[in-house]
């Protein structure tokens, strides 16, 4: 008898573990980045320009992690 991995259980617990470090990530950066234009308001714009290319990196790899756990899900 063959014991078989419930992938659709690592893919969930995957995927969820991707969302909660994406959310944390950008909660932390975004909270850098506003302390950051409390300090120095002249340098708001750049702040706030690295703040959204940051964040759209994290959730671009937050995106392509999920979508590896779906696939893992659909083609195992």
């Amino acid at each position: 008898m063959e014991a078989t991995l419930p992938l659709g259980l690592f893919a969930g617990i995957g995927a969820g573990l991707v969302a909660i470090g994406a959310g944390i990530g950008i909660g932390r950066l975004a909270a850098s980045a506003l302390e950051g234009m409390a300090r120095q308001p002249e340098a708001s714009v750049k702040l706030q320009t690295a703040m959204l290319i940051a964040a759209s990196l994290i959730e671009g790899v937050a995106l392509f992690s999920c979508v590896i756990c779906l696939l893992t899900i659909i083609l195992k």
